[in-house]
């Protein structure tokens, strides 16, 4: 399963050159000589034995190297080969097929995996592959397609076993044994009423141990059923599966019935995204952001935070203008003040990392949360206390006055209880609004450690020293 990026609009066009056709692009087309170019694959290609070896070597060619790679590969190791691309570079190479060719290797791709990349075409190029597959295969992808992509629904995979739970143990081997071939391989086989109601869930382990003739309905045991609905934000499902351990989640409709499973590949691809997005948003940059995502795309998302920092410097570059007098009489100030302002940023972007992961991880409780910034205050406090400590001594004895090393350890020790308390809360503000907790918190944070360290050492200084 792959990771879903911000990709090019496509469209479809007829290439005069070639009588099948080919997918081009808004941008600069690829040279139509790409048509009828024959790449002949190296023999070290056999030593390619993993689709995710053969797609990371793809991704070393040029793209008429690659379009012409997968027309040499039979179409279900294309199909594996291509699940294995990073989506970008797979609609690259379906745009460049011709629709039978790339409807041939869609077919033999999981529905998941296919929907994934379907999804990230323009509606016409997509309903043109649509229309080259079988009616089943279309029909399965087109109610793929129809899910939220950040939902359950959007990440199942619909290649499941299915069995009656009215039929024995027996029974539902030789189903499953016959049912492998069109099906990935399973977790667990799914027992289901006559509506298709989940049931209940079986591993192959427990079906195995099972005594023969065993019905199917009591080898369940009165079973609690785990599963989530198709709409169900897919980062919930990802905390449900690890908090149950499980490798395969069932999804259900709001009556119950199965339409798929969530598997652990997709959850960890759900996982690095977020984690991904996490880190990108939190200083600002794109969510969706990487090293493919056109410039002019990343100007747009970038300026406006990088507008809202410049303003919060602006604040900070205020709060020094106020005592300028106070630099004036002692330079040294100037010296220690960007130390408060770093140590306690670097204090709350502890506090902040550690909260973001926490929202991220688990559901949100309200009550555990502002206990959890409470103990980022603590954090903060004895850090403070030993870092003030060290500041007051090592300025007292570069300076070698002692009311200095106070007021450098005092307002330390402030902005350091400061930091660790909006690292915690800051994330907290976002949820409670309705935003990503990541969301641009350490430009919001650094504001607060610089102009509030800056205005506590100078003010400490000014009514002390001066």
């Amino acid at each position: 399963m792959q990771k879903k990026h911000d990709f090019l609009a496509s469209s479809i066009e007829k290439n005069s050159d070639d009588s099948q056709g080919f997918i081009t692009r808004d941008t600069p087309p690829v040279d139509p000589s790409l048509a009828r170019q024959e790449f002949v694959p190296p023999e070290e290609e056999a030593e390619y034995a993993h689709p995710a070896d053969m797609a990371n070597h793809m991704e070393n060619l040029s793209l008429p190297e690659q379009v012409s790679l997968l027309r040499h590969l039979p179409p279900s190791e294309a199909a594996d080969t291509l699940a294995e691309l990073d989506e970008d570079l797979a609609v690259d190479v379906l745009e460049h097929l011709a629709p039978d060719e790339a409807a041939a290797i869609i077919s033999e791709m999981s529905p998941d995996d296919a929907a994934d990349v379907l999804d990230e075409l323009e509606e016409d190029h997509r309903d043109t592959l649509l229309n080259t597959l079988t009616r089943e295969d279309a029909e399965e992808l087109r109610r793929l397609l129809a899910f939220d992509p950040d939902t359950a629904g959007g990440i199942m995979n619909t290649e499941i076993v299915m069995l009656e739970r009215d039929i024995t143990v027996d029974d539902a081997i030789r189903q499953i044994r016959h049912d492998m071939e069109d099906k990935e391989i399973p977790y667990y086989a799914y027992v289901v009423d006559d509506a298709d109601r989940l049931v209940g869930v079986l591993s192959l382990r427990d079906l195995m141990l099972s005594k023969p003739g065993t019905i199917l309905r009591d080898a369940l045991h009165n079973q609690d059923v785990i599963a989530v609905r198709y709409d169900m934000d897919r980062k919930e499902v990802a905390n449900r599966m690890s908090h149950y351990n499980f490798m395969a989640m069932p999804v259900v409709d709001y009556e119950g019935r199965l339409l798929g499973v969530a598997t652990y590949d997709d959850i960890l691809d759900v996982m690095q995204d977020e984690a991904s997005a996490d880190m990108l948003g939190m200083v600002g940059a794109g969510q969706d952001e990487s090293v493919d995502t056109p410039w002019k795309d990343s100007v747009r998302m970038r300026l406006p935070w990088l507008m809202v920092n410049m303003l919060t410097s602006a604040l900070s570059a205020f709060v020094v203008y106020l005592f300028e007098g106070s630099i004036a009489e002692m330079a040294l100030l100037a010296v220690l003040m960007p130390m408060v302002a770093n140590q306690a940023g670097n204090t709350g972007q502890q506090a902040l990392a550690v909260m973001i992961r926490q929202l991220a991880t688990e559901r949100f409780d309200q009550k555990k949360a502002w206990t959890a910034v409470l103990r980022e205050g603590k954090i903060g406090l004895v850090t403070g206390l030993f870092m003030a400590a060290a500041a007051c001594c090592g300025v007292y004895l570069f300076s070698g006055v002692l009311s200095l090393g106070l007021v450098m350890g005092l307002a330390l020790l402030g902005d350091m209880l400061l930091g660790a308390l909006a690292g915690g809360t800051i994330p907290l503000l976002f949820r409670i609004v309705g935003r990503d907790p990541a969301q641009a918190s350490s430009i919001f944070l650094t504001a607060i450690t610089d102009s509030a360290g800056f205005f506590i050492f100078l003010g400490l200084a000014t009514a002390f020293l001066l």
